[in-house]
Formats: structure tokens, sequence, C-alpha cells
């Protein structure tokens, strides 16, 4: 795959993604991306977030809990 911001290879890699799902934020790991090799752009395909979507909707495993602050530029 070829990437739409530099141009650069992009390989396929797991990584970490932030996820909202009904006004929660998850975070994910071991999650299939395709990684530019240059910027470190990410791109994933629809049918992983999607899966994302199903796994988090259930009765899940959560292997720990953090606190996140929200701030505001204004």
């Amino acid at each position: 795959m070829i990437c739409e911001f530099c141009g650069g290879e992009t390989r396929k890699k797991k990584v970490k993604r932030q996820h909202w799902l009904q006004s929660r934020l998850y975070i994910v790991e071991n999650v299939e991306a395709e990684v530019c090799k240059e910027c470190g752009e990410r791109y994933f395909h629809a049918t992983t977030l999607d899966n994302i979507d199903r796994y988090l909707a259930v009765k899940h495993d959560v292997k720990r809990q953090i606190s996140v602050e929200v701030v505001s530029m204004t």
C-alpha cells in the first residue's frame, strides 16, 4: 500500500489504537494496521475497526485501567 500523505510504502504492523465507542475511550493493543515507513501514518481496514467495535460491545477482558486527563486549549 502507498501512503496517501507522503507516498511512502506501508507495512503491516501491530499497534496500539485509541478507540471511542459509545462515549467511552479504549486503548486497544495488538491491532493490525498498515503503517507508513516514511511518515508513520497508520491505516486500518474497515473490517478491523468493525471487529474492535464488536469486541468492545460485549463483555471483554480488561488488561488494566488508566486515568486520562481531558483539557481544553480555550
